[in-house]
This record gives structure tokens, C-alpha cells and sequence, in this order.
């Protein structure tokens, strides 16, 4: 069970990473485009702001998956640090039901309502649906779903799952 577990952990982990790098890449490459030919062409190249902008928002999302996945999002430790191990830990499992259920609610189910009630919006300079701007809301929830299910596997049993680059070091 534990050798499955760390293999989604692992796929995850490289999935979340090259995604958010790859759309942090294409940005900076997008915005130099986007200077260059403001400033040397003196034509600026208009799609280039709303993509940034689309991508921004998918970086954001994705990101916090990842950041949820490998407990790297922000917490008050110096609180949980107060209580015994045995509260400690019911108070994680506790923190990480609630953010399963706020990815599931919000983000997975409202997300989901939000892209279909905007797939008839087209976006102004590029043309395309915003559901597909919308749906990183969806697919991010749907992450952050299976990472807190892992979080909370971990909390439980305290085995601590690793990715394949944690376990080669």
C-alpha cells in the first residue's frame, strides 16, 4: 500500500512541478515578447497580456496543489506545536478533512459550475471559451482532493510518504 501511495505521490509531485514551471517559463518568455515588441516594434502584440493573465491564474492554482501535496503551503506551527502529540495529531487530520472538503465543495464542485456557466463567454482578444480559463479551478481541487487523502493517510498512520527525488537523497 505504502509503495503505491508514494508512486501517486511521485507522479503528482513531477506533474504539479513541470506544469507550474513550464507556465512560470512560457509567462517570462510571453512577457519579453510582449516588451520587445511594445518597445522595438512599436506594435505591441495584444494576446500576449490576457494569456499571461490566464496563466497566472492556472500557475496559482496548480501551485497550491503542489504546495498542499508537499506541505509546503502556509501554517501556523507555532500553534500546533503548543499541543501533545496525540492532539497534534487530531488536529492535523482534522485541518487536512477540512481542506478535503473545501477543495471538494469549492473548488472541484463550484469550479465545475463555474466553467459550464461560462462556456458560452469567449474572451475578448484570444476567442476562446473562458470555461477553459475556469477549468484549472476543477482540476486543481480534484489534486489538492487526492493530496489531502494522502495527507491524511499520512497523519493517521505516521508512516511519511516520499516522492522518487525525497527517496533517492
Amino acid at each position: 500500500m505504502e509503495r503505491r501511495l508514494n508512486k501517486i505521490k511521485s507522479i503528482m509531485d513531477a506533474v504539479l512541478l513541470w506544469t507550474t514551471g513550464t507556465l512560470l517559463v512560457v509567462m517570462t518568455l510571453l512577457v519579453l515578447y510582449q516588451v520587445f515588441t511594445r518597445y522595438v516594434l512599436n506594435s505591441p502584440a495584444g494576446f500576449t497580456e490576457e494569456l499571461v493573465r490566464y496563466f497566472l491564474v492556472w500557475t496559482g492554482f496548480i501551485g497550491a496543489a503542489y504546495a498542499f501535496l508537499n506541505r509546503h503551503h502556509m501554517a501556523l506551527t507555532f500553534v500546533r506545536d503548543r499541543f501533545s502529540p496525540g492532539k497534534r495529531k487530531v488536529l492535523m487530520v482534522a485541518i487536512d478533512v477540512l481542506v478535503l472538503v473545501f477543495a471538494l465543495l469549492v473548488m472541484t464542485v463550484g469550479g465545475i459550475r463555474l466553467a459550464i456557466s461560462a462556456s458560452e463567454d469567449y474572451s475578448a482578444l484570444l476567442g476562446i471559451s473562458r470555461a477553459v480559463v475556469y477549468a484549472v479551478a476543477p482540476a486543481a481541487g480534484l489534486a489538492i482532493m487526492v493530496a489531502q487523502l494522502l495527507n491524511i493517510w499520512q497523519d493517521v498512520t505516521g508512516i511519511e510518504l516520499k516522492t522518487t527525488k525525497e527517496a533517492d537523497q
